[in-house]
């Protein structure tokens, strides 16, 4: 499959799956071959002793807006310029549309890439820059001039095209640079943190801008980023890797609010993790929580994100309750942010957004939240 560009093709992404084997958190038989636009096969990378990428299985199926999510130096970067043929693999296998490219140096894969740096040529102009591509394509002028309008229509920089990349501002170097890699059809567009540089503002702008374009085109995405909050926004899966596997993969709202390890739950966005144990398919856990919770027993986290965790009035009650001291009090506007030291020595983050009395340091709050908020995670599972 290849990029349409200036052809409406809206996919729906949200009915694509993308797996990964051995790894937590993953579907399988989900797709059918003809669906997936990049297999990954026991891919690794190792640098002399230290390993990189460990052996990574991966599908990516045709339509989806993949975000690969992980700390700095976790591979992530890595496993994404192996499938662009960037860096080479120490062993294993990638695909793009069925066809083994393994061996394939970056410009005979039919992929194309966007880097954080923009990469624009200085010497020249949008309109130069866009059709560069194509010209080294041998593309005639009347097919090229077509395509570059198309493109600069579809990153919405009409007007632009005779201007230097010096004259442009963050977000319309951006912009340019997606256009440069759309122009050229290719099946897979992989994006390397191309955000990274932008202030806050401007790369809200530029994800409002993304996913507008995935929807337009319809192709197939792969988007690496340690922005877990721009992770969330954009993606349709999100691929979590830590020291060089993939620790989760899933739509956001799995990721979010069915963690399956300590580290996912730690990473993505804020959770309360209370040391635990479960027996008899109940666990108790700091300040006196005891609440049921089917699964094996042993050590357990008791995860619940500040957000599902409530202030309590007097007389009312929650399927879990307990009670700390006030060790913080931070205003946010729409809401205040309560950091409560429990008696077992762990912290608790609450989210009050009633309006209430603010409480005040040095106060004892009841808390408490449903048991649909929160999430048991073995020990074992860090």
């Amino acid at each position: 499959m290849s990029f349409r560009v200036g052809t409406v093709e809206l996919r729906g992404p949200d009915r694509k799956f993308t797996t990964v084997s051995g790894n937590l958190g993953g579907h399988r038989g989900g797709m059918a071959e003809s669906d997936i636009a990049v297999r990954v096969r026991g891919l690794s990378r190792r640098y002399g002793a230290l390993t990189a990428v460990h052996p990574i299985d991966l599908d990516i199926a045709r339509g989806d807006f993949l975000a690969i999510l992980g700390p700095s130096g976790c591979g992530k970067t890595t496993l994404l310029r192996m499938i662009g043929g960037f860096i080479a693999p120490s062993a294993g296998r990638i695909e793009v549309d069925g066809v083994d490219v393994t061996q394939r140096g970056p410009e005979m894969r039919p992929v194309n890439m966007v880097f954080q740096g923009y990469g624009l040529f200085p010497h020249m102009n949008v309109r130069q820059n866009l059709g560069y591509g194509l010209k080294l394509k041998k593309l005639d002028r009347v097919a090229i001039d077509d395509r570059v309008q198309k493109a600069i229509a579809l990153v919405q920089l009409a007007g632009y095209e005779d201007q230097m990349p010096a004259h442009l501002s963050g977000g319309q170097q951006q912009r340019v640079a997606l256009a440069r890699a759309l122009i050229m059809e290719p099946q897979v567009l992989l994006l390397d943190e191309p955000l990274a540089a932008l202030d806050l503002k401007l790369r809200q702008t530029m994800q409002e801008e993304l996913r507008r374009i995935h929807r337009t085109i319809g192709g197939t995405f792969v988007f690496v980023t340690h922005d877990q909050g721009e992770a969330l926004a954009l993606a349709n899966r999100i691929a979590v890797m830590k020291d060089g596997r993939i620790e989760q993969l899933g739509t956001p709202e799995e990721i979010y609010f069915r963690p399956a390890t300590h580290f996912v739950a730690g990473f993505i966005g804020e959770a309360n993790l209370l040391r635990g144990v479960r027996r008899n398919g109940q666990v108790e856990a700091a300040a006196g929580i005891v609440c049921p919770a089917p699964g094996p027993d042993g050590a357990v986290a008791l995860v619940a994100r500040p957000e599902s965790t409530r202030r309590l009035a007097p007389g009312e009650v929650a399927e879990v309750e307990l009670s700390g001291v006030v060790e913080e009090v931070i205003f946010f506007g729409a809401h205040v942010r309560y950091v409560l030291a429990l008696a077992s020595g762990e912290k608790l983050r609450v989210q009050d957004s009633s309006g209430s009395t603010r409480a005040v340091i040095g106060e004892r709050m009841r808390v408490g939240w449903n048991t649909s908020a929160q999430r048991v995670i073995a020990e074992s599972a860090r």
